[in-house]
């Protein structure tokens, strides 16, 4: 009675705590159908045909999983290479209308970062001569980068330079493949969507796909080192993180040093190719100047030496006077002294 009481003091939301549940509804018993019974097999058989006139040659063999999974297979590729040659006839490079003006002086640039930027790319290749044009192929409907760039240079020479150092350069963390474009060059060419290019990434396994970075294979020397850094080519598994240590993943702050260390080195870089250039661009002096250059360098040395003995002349000329400005201190303390000694000898005589 007493826990009764207290209940009334409860506010209204407590108390529906305690209410009964509402009863469940009644519902009428489902009427039961007349369902046929159960019999054999036996009055079914006059349906069966007949096997001495069926003829199974007819129906084959039974198609396993792996059988059909190859099945499908196979006819996937069949529609995709009828999109391609569909695709490829009416495929022509020569009326790219982005395309650029000289073929011959133009460079393919695969396996970029998404990352990379226009100007960055530009920064890059610009150490090996002016460049004229450059295109960054993107995504017509999204708009994204596809990875590859195509970059046509004022003069052949700087194709050439950039054609043989810059593969296997390192721009964003991904060692990039550099290439002459063959879509306008090459007869019968046709590019990676269509079946063809050079690229050996995706052939299959790993037995099968190629491994290394850049356009030829590594190289050594006779020593056994490597070849310089300009014809290194390295796994193409380390850029994506082959050689990495097992262990727990970077966190995001380790992610953010390590990208600030890739900023800072290629800043670094970006200083020094500026300090070789200004000593490049610097005028070199004649062949009638050296002579005059030698002997202003020799006067100078000349001037020098002089100063030099100069200096040590007045070195030596401020030691003697303070040489004679201690003698003359010297003298001045010994005169009280004699002048009490002549006293002494006087009050003697006297």
């Amino acid at each position: 009675s007493s826990s009764f009481t207290m209940t009334k003091y409860l506010p209204p939301n407590l108390l529906r705590l305690f209410d009964a549940r509402p009863p469940l509804p009644y519902l009428p018993p489902s009427e039961k159908r007349n369902l046929p019974g159960y019999h054999g097999m036996s009055q079914c058989t006059a349906l069966f045909e007949d096997p001495n006139t069926v003829d199974y040659s007819k129906f084959g063999p039974a198609e396993t999983k792996e059988q059909r999974h190859a099945r499908k297979r196979k006819e996937r590729l069949e529609v995709e290479e009828a999109k391609i040659a569909d695709q490829l006839s009416t495929w022509d490079p020569q009326k790219d209308p982005s395309a650029t003006e000289d073929a011959y002086r133009t460079l393919f640039i695969g396996r970029l970062s998404y990352d990379t930027s226009e100007p960055k790319l530009r920064r890059e290749l610009e150490d090996y001569g002016p460049i004229k044009k450059l295109r960054m192929v993107t995504d017509t409907v999204k708009g994204k980068p596809r990875g590859y760039a195509f970059v046509e240079f004022e003069k052949e020479r700087d194709l050439l330079s950039a054609f043989k150092q810059a593969d296997g350069r390192k721009i964003d963390g991904r060692r990039i493949l550099v290439d002459v474009e063959r879509g306008r060059t090459v007869k019968g060419w046709r590019p990676r969507r269509f079946g063809g290019g050079l690229g050996g990434t995706r052939r299959g396994g790993e037995d099968m796909n190629q491994r290394w970075s850049g356009r030829d294979p590594p190289q050594t020397s006779q020593g056994g080192a490597d070849m310089p850094r300009s014809m290194d080519t390295r796994p193409a598994d380390r850029d994506r993180g082959g050689d990495r240590p097992r262990g727990p993943p970077p966190s995001d702050r380790d992610r953010d040093r390590e990208r600030e260390r890739e900023r800072e080195r290629d800043r670094d870089r970006d200083r020094e190719r500026e300090r070789e250039r200004d000593r490049s661009e610097r005028p070199r002096p004649r062949e009638d100047e050296r002579p005059r250059e030698r002997e202003r360098e020799r006067d100078h040395g000349s001037d020098r030496d002089r100063e030099r003995d100069r200096g040590g002349d007045r070195d030596r000329e401020r030691e003697r006077e303070r040489e004679r400005d201690r003698g003359s201190e010297r003298d001045r303390e010994r005169r009280p002294e004699r002048e009490r000694e002549r006293d002494r000898g006087d009050d003697r005589r006297r």
